[in-house]
């Protein structure tokens, strides 16, 4: 296991919650994404990655990486895809990035305009896709922001790559490439520096030239 240090969020104003006192609901592994919180054992962690495994034999499983909310230890844990875990009840909203600095990352809830500033163990490796305006879901528990959950596409400009390759359309092999965030990835070969792309921000894998 990893340890990391962790600090609750900071909030300019202090965010009300009304979740304490209810039941975690019970769902199917594979349908765990990354920023859920899931209880176990009677303690909150908050999803790193979800990978699911479908074998050719054997049973399908789900791989759930997590960090624990108390003290930020690391975990992994692996279930049936079909197996239940408990998704603790946190309440979901809806905030806007502004900034961030030497503080942290700060949002502006949509709603009430009230701002919070967010620490980067809470933001992880999601920091490099946040984009000033992006909306994002913010999942607060006992008043503290506990995780970040980002639209599931963003698009990025590519910064650097080999040159394309004339007359070459197919996506079977791709070449590696930068995002100006910062992001290595990997594009198909008619991809060429300064094209915008869209991509996953869950682990920065190609979908499609950007139509903007």
């Amino acid at each position: 296991m990893l340890r990391s240090e962790i600090a609750g969020a900071t909030a300019l104003r202090p965010i009300h919650s009304d979740q304490q006192g209810r039941l975690p609901v019970k769902v199917i592994a594979s349908s765990v994404r990354k920023g859920n919180i899931l209880e176990v054992d009677g303690q909150l962690y908050a999803v790193l990655v979800a990978t699911s495994f479908h074998p050719g034999k054997g049973t399908p499983t789900t791989q759930i990486d997590m960090r624990r909310i108390s003290d930020g230890v690391k975990t992994s844990q692996r279930y049936k895809t079909t197996e239940q875990v408990e998704r603790a009840h946190v309440e979901d909203r809806e905030f806007q990035y502004l900034y961030s600095d030497g503080d942290g990352h700060h949002f502006m809830n949509t709603e009430t305009y009230d701002q919070v500033q967010v620490p980067d163990d809470v933001i992880g490796d999601s920091a490099p896709y946040l984009q000033p305006e992006m909306k994002v879901m913010l999942s607060v528990f006992e008043g503290k922001v506990v995780s970040i959950q980002l639209p599931q596409r963003a698009t990025f400009e590519v910064v650097e790559t080999e040159p394309v390759t004339k007359g070459q359309t197919a996506s079977s092999s791709y070449k590696p490439a930068v995002l100006s965030n910062g992001v290595r990835t990997a594009v198909p070969p008619f991809i060429g520096i300064g094209t915008r792309i869209v991509v996953q921000t869950e682990d920065g894998s190609y979908v499609e030239r950007a139509k903007d």
